[in-house]
């Protein structure tokens, strides 16, 4: 993996650092920004993306990964205080607890975090299986965001299964707007989404996506597979700095921050 933004320190040519990266090196290269208001959530979204502009193929997103791609995935998880994921996206791509990592013990402790980071379940319908080894076997309970007219059935099977659930929204739509501020009123400010394409749509939309995480895979899906956001066009574009870019074996891992 070699650096391309910020360029290599002087001297030093663009493959100066062209080797696997330790994990602590990447999660230095990722941290949180420390200027982030005190109290006030940071939320990244770390997608992928072929260079057709595919987030997935045969409704899956690992066929469009790499080990270094995994890489970063692991390690931005790891740096969550919660991740933030969509219902669907939970039902296509058979999401499971965070795993305990233990290179990343002392670092998740000093930082005041939970062992593990924990899945937060974005859903209107509360339609979820909840015998789901993702919410029967967590290490850090899983949360549930909903509106605060959500479905009495699916309220009280997600209480039932032990799952916290967490109000966003005045009626049974989740309010993405209000979604940060929810979890950062529990204490939790180190924010990730991994989508899917529609959640992160409405987030983006909501102007409440501080940074995007995107790895763009050196691969031509054609089809007709959602980009890495998707919903209603907004009324502009909205701006966003590009300022880090990685490279590992032609797939690019860039680093926007929104202005």
């Amino acid at each position: 993996m070699r650096r391309l933004i910020p360029p290599p320190w002087p001297g030093q040519g663009p493959a100066a650092d062209d080797r696997e990266w330790g994990l602590d090196e990447l999660a230095d290269a990722y941290a949180y920004p420390a200027d982030q208001p005190t109290g006030s959530g940071w939320l990244r979204a770390n997608m992928v993306a072929s260079v057709d502009g595919a987030a997935h193929h045969g409704g899956r997103s690992k066929p469009l990964s790499s080990p270094a791609d995994m890489r970063v995935f692991g390690v931005l998880r790891a740096l969550a205080d919660v991740v933030l994921v969509g219902a669907e996206t939970v039902r296509e791509e058979r999401y499971r607890p965070a795993r305990r990592r233990a290179e990343f013990v002392e670092r998740r402790r000093a930082a005041g975090q939970t062992e593990v980071p924990a899945i937060a379940v974005v859903s209107a319908s509360l339609h979820l299986d909840f015998s789901l080894p993702l919410f029967t076997e967590p290490l850090v309970p899983t949360l549930v965001i909903t509106g605060a007219k959500a479905p009495h059935a699916g309220l009280a099977a997600a209480r039932a299964a032990g799952v916290d659930v967490v109000t966003a929204g005045d009626e049974a739509m989740v309010d993405p707007a209000r979604v940060k501020p929810a979890l950062a009123g529990l204490g939790w400010t180190r924010l990730l989404t991994e989508g899917g394409p529609r959640l992160l749509g409405q987030l983006a939309a909501a102007g409440v996506v501080d940074e995007l995480c995107l790895t763009t895979a050196p691969r031509v899906t054609v089809g007709t597979a959602p980009r890495v956001m998707s919903g209603p066009e907004i009324a502009d574009p909205r701006e966003f700095a590009l300022t880090d870019l990685l490279e590992d074996e032609g797939f690019l891992f860039g680093r926007y921050r929104r202005r």
